[in-house]
């Protein structure tokens, strides 16, 4: 056996509980930060490659209204194609980074919960990514109504600069807004989050909601804020019940416990005293 592998089961022994003191769990947060972007530059590598037909994809739905993207300077191009690729890069290593954030906060958990999260940890990604495809499919119909604004004797044209940005705030935002239902889940599953306080701050999570649909939709869009915040709304009333099925099924089995201690408490205390024979 490695002394590395000594080292680390002489650790399990003298905390059984896998609990990290901060300066090690500062170093755990360096490494996974560097896992997390080396996933990243690799998957922007990857997105140089596919760079010319995701860029058609996203500007295919302006031309099609009507409008046109142009570029604003010598260097946009150049420019535009390191922004795409780094976006590809994001949707690509998300199943990488995703986990290595699950990863930074699993070594301070217990075995069992540490399970608990890396399954959860598993089905973030997927979300992730169904975020960013529901973003795009919204797209065409943000930019529907914005361009259908334009006079008829009048050209939309859209600098790269201010178009590229909005999609990829639109797609990173919707991204991300569908992995907070599980970050609640999985917080609620190893008991740091209580259903109750969920539904007793309810007024704050509807606001939030409204604000980061706000914040997706540039310009103040009415269809991108709906379109957001509706199955945000969904998504977190589906986790707020799964915490409270789970907090009924924690306190059923503490009950248990609680009642087997308490009979076998009684059950000791009725036992007849000993009597010392002559």
């Amino acid at each position: 056996m490695s002394d590395k592998e000594n080292a680390s089961k002489q650790g399990r022994k003298k905390n059984p509980e896998g609990r990290m003191a901060f300066k090690a769990h500062l170093v755990e947060a360096r490494n996974r930060l560097f896992i997390a972007l080396i996933a990243l530059v690799l998957g922007t590598v990857g997105g140089f490659f596919l760079y010319d037909d995701v860029l058609k994809m996203i500007i295919e739905p302006v031309r099609e209204y009507g409008g046109e993207v142009t570029y604003t300077s010598v260097m946009g191009p150049f420019d535009i194609m390191l922004k795409t690729s780094l976006l590809l890069g994001l949707i690509f290593s998300s199943p990488i980074w995703i986990y290595q954030l699950w990863a930074f906060i699993v070594p301070g958990l217990k075995k069992k919960e540490r399970n608990t999260a890396l399954a959860f940890a598993s089905a973030a990604a997927p979300l992730f990514v169904m975020g960013v495809g529901m973003a795009y499919w919204v797209l065409p119909h943000a930019l529907k109504f914005f361009i259908s604004l334009s006079p008829d004797t009048a050209m939309t044209l859209l600098s790269t600069d201010n178009y590229l940005p909005f999609v990829t705030r639109l797609l990173i935002a919707f991204g991300l807004a569908m992995l907070a239902p599980v970050l609640m889940v999985g917080l609620n599953m190893i008991g740091i989050l209580k259903a109750k306080m969920i539904i007793k701050n309810w007024r704050i999570t509807v606001f939030l909601i409204a604000l980061v649909a706000a914040m997706a939709a540039p310009g103040g869009d009415a269809i991108t804020m709906f379109a957001l915040a509706g199955p945000l709304f969904i998504t977190f009333a589906t986790a707020t019940l799964i915490c409270h099925l789970n907090d009924r099924k924690r306190a059923k089995k503490i009950a248990a416990i609680e009642a087997a201690i308490a009979a076998s408490v009684d059950e000791a205390s009725t036992l007849p005293e000993t009597v010392d024979l002559p």
